[in-house]
């Protein structure tokens, strides 16, 4: 059985999704190795990896030649980011050392940290003619407004503005926040999708609804049919050339009926294996675009499949 190793960058915690994948391996005729690149090896998905590597900050400049160390010494052959910072480090990996052949489903780093810019991705979006919410300007004001960290997730430091006071407190600060319309009466729909990375080809996109959140990710999701926001998903997809896994968030006005982009992660969710359960096998579309297969197919998810998570326990001894 041929052996194909995992480096997951930044997934401490993604224990379910790295468990997902050596079924699919199983699946592919595969042996699947994870190996965790964490600050903090002592974290959960030491449960489930070969091996944990006790990594540098994502600032640090010895970080590449770090990776590239790691990489040649277990013998990686697919580079999975699992957090923001963990994009762009992975993209630029995979363009320095290209004679590696590491597999990387995500986009360049430019078009990735393009995406992680509230401010720049909205103005990318609206030139590519995709809805989003108004991006409020200076101009008459308007008092059903948001504003959100330019370089924020996970839903921290979101302000909501009710009053001519509090907006003139966001006067100056337009370089460090994203100021659009607030949606009071909303839905917001998360799509897994993949995109294949050789052909550009979207292999599936599955909508699901996070019902309950902690700590800014889902823990309680179910699948959705809605074919609004899977074709906008479409939409988005082949309008900004993104490949790879994609996470596509959607906000739903439900008093006027518009379906508008409220950001995109490229990469995959913190709730992704709600889709994987359903139907949409994301770790099986990844391990058939890394063998360069002609025919990549990951099913479709049911709609209505409830996912929620609870806590376990993994415990390191001191000899551990």
């Amino acid at each position: 059985m041929k052996t194909v190793t995992i480096l997951f960058l930044g997934g401490a915690k993604r224990v379910g999704m790295a468990r997902l994948f050596k079924n699919a391996g199983r699946v592919l005729g595969l042996e699947v190795h994870i190996v965790g690149y964490e600050l903090d090896c002592a974290c959960p998905l030491a449960a489930v990896a070969s091996d944990m590597v006790e990594g540098l900050r994502w600032s640090d400049p010895e970080l590449f030649g770090h990776i590239d160390d790691t990489v040649e010494r277990l013998g990686v052959d697919i580079m999975l980011p699992f957090v923001d910072g963990a994009v762009g480090v992975a993209s630029e990996y995979v363009a320095r050392y290209p004679h590696r052949g590491v597999f990387v489903p995500a986009p360049g780093r430019e078009l990735a940290e393009k995406m992680f810019d509230k401010v720049a991705a909205a103005e990318f979006f609206e030139r590519l003619g995709l809805p989003i919410p108004a991006t409020y300007r200076a101009g008459d004001p308007c008092l059903r407004l948001i504003a959100k960290p330019r370089f924020g997730s996970a839903s921290k430091g979101i302000v909501e503005i009710n009053s001519l006071q509090k907006l003139f407190e966001f006067q100056g600060r337009e370089d460090r926040y994203l100021i659009q319309e607030r949606i009071d009466n909303r839905e917001e729909i998360t799509v897994d999708c993949y995109v294949e990375t050789r052909t550009g080809r979207i292999v599936g996109a599955s909508p699901r609804i996070r019902l309950e959140t902690a700590g800014g990710e889902a823990v309680r999701t179910v699948t959705v049919d809605s074919p609004q926001a899977s074709e906008l998903a479409r939409r988005t997809l082949e309008a900004t050339g993104l490949r790879g896994a994609v996470t596509v968030q959607i906000i739903h006005d439900l008093d006027d009926d518009r379906y508008m982009i409220m950001e995109i992660n490229p990469r995959l969710g913190g709730g992704a294996v709600a889709s994987v359960y359903a139907g949409f096998n994301l770790p099986k579309a990844i391990l058939q675009d890394a063998a360069g297969e002609p025919d990549i197919s990951a099913g479709k998810a049911e709609p209505g499949v409830l996912t929620t998570r609870f806590l376990d326990d993994v415990v390191f001894r001191p000899n551990d």
